[in-house]
C-alpha cells in the first residue's frame, strides 16, 4: 500500500466517522427535544432536529470532541411555532434553551381554585 493510498483510505475512514458520529448526536439531540417538550407539555413540531453549528472543543477530560448545537420547533397552542436549542459535547448534552411561549389559556382557566 503506497502513502498515496493509505491517505485516501484514512481519509475515507474519517468521513465515515464524521457522518455516524453526526447521525448518533441527531439522534441523541432528536430524544432530547422530545423528552424536554414532553416534560414542558407542548407539542415537539416535525419530530426533528436541525444542526445550526458544529465546533471542536475539549471536553472535560481535556479530550478533542465536537461540539454540536441543534435547533427544534415546538409549538404550546397550535398557533404559534417557538425554537428550542440543544447542545451537545462529543455525546454528553450541555444544555437546553426554549424560547418563552404562551400558555394554553383555556387549560388553566379550568384548573381549581388555589393552583
Amino acid at each position: 500500500m503506497s502513502i498515496i493510498e493509505f491517505v485516501g483510505f484514512a481519509s475515507l475512514l474519517s468521513v465515515i466517522w464524521y457522518w455516524v458520529s453526526g447521525m448518533r448526536a441527531k439522534e441523541t439531540a432528536s430524544l432530547v427535544g422530545a423528552r424536554i417538550c414532553k416534560k414542558h407539555d407542548v407539542s415537539f413540531l416535525d419530530q426533528s432536529v436541525a444542526k445550526i453549528k458544529t465546533r471542536v472543543r475539549r471536553n472535560v477530560a481535556g479530550h478533542i470532541v465536537f461540539y454540536r448545537e441543534y435547533q427544534f420547533e415546538f409549538t404550546s397552542d397550535g398557533a404559534y411555532r417557538y425554537r428550542g436549542k440543544i447542545c451537545l459535547l462529543g455525546n454528553q448534552v450541555v444544555s437546553t434553551e426554549m424560547d418563552p411561549y404562551r400558555q394554553d389559556v383555556e387549560l388553566q382557566n379550568n384548573l381549581p381554585p388555589g393552583r
